[in-house]
């Protein structure tokens, strides 16, 4: 069904085309794009702002002067107040960081044995060394991940 190079190929350089496209190549677009749209539908419309912007550099200019520094408080404002939100979010839908803080919590507790170390830190090397397979291992702690009632020690 997929090449010999595997899905993980196609959805890398799916990742890799949205986050250049998304993060880089439409932000410089839709900038460019609203700027124009803003001094066609605004500026040429009104007299009196047509004879102040008469060229549509001057109007960027001054709009780039005035929007940047708008969206920096903007942006201080969401990252002193969403930020938590969305990190709270993120952490609860995050799979690999449960897998990563149940072996830890399985760790301190002493319900890890030696072939489950052996297998995180093989796969936590792997990522240092930035190598995109770090192992297929279904287990990685006692639990395999599921929360149980343990009785009092």
């Amino acid at each position: 069904m997929y090449p010999s190079f595997g899905s993980d190929w196609f959805r890398r350089r799916w990742l890799d085309f949205r986050n250049g496209h998304s993060i880089y190549l439409i932000f410089v677009l839709t900038f460019a794009n609203f700027i124009t749209i803003q001094y066609k539908l605004l500026i040429d419309q009104i007299p009196y702002l047509a004879g102040v912007f008469n060229n549509i550099i001057i109007f960027a200019i001054l709009f780039v002067l005035m929007y940047v520094p708008i969206g920096i408080v903007l942006g201080y404002w969401h990252r002193k107040t969403q930020w938590k939100v969305e990190q709270d979010a993120l952490f609860r839908e995050n799979k690999v960081g449960a897998i990563m803080w149940m072996y830890v919590i399985d760790l301190i507790e002493g319900n890890v044995s030696e072939e489950d170390k052996k297998l995180m830190k093989e796969a936590l090397l792997g990522i240092t060394r930035g190598e995109t397979r770090l192992y297929r291992a279904t287990k990685l702690s006692k639990n395999d991940g599921k929360i149980e009632d343990s009785p009092d020690k």
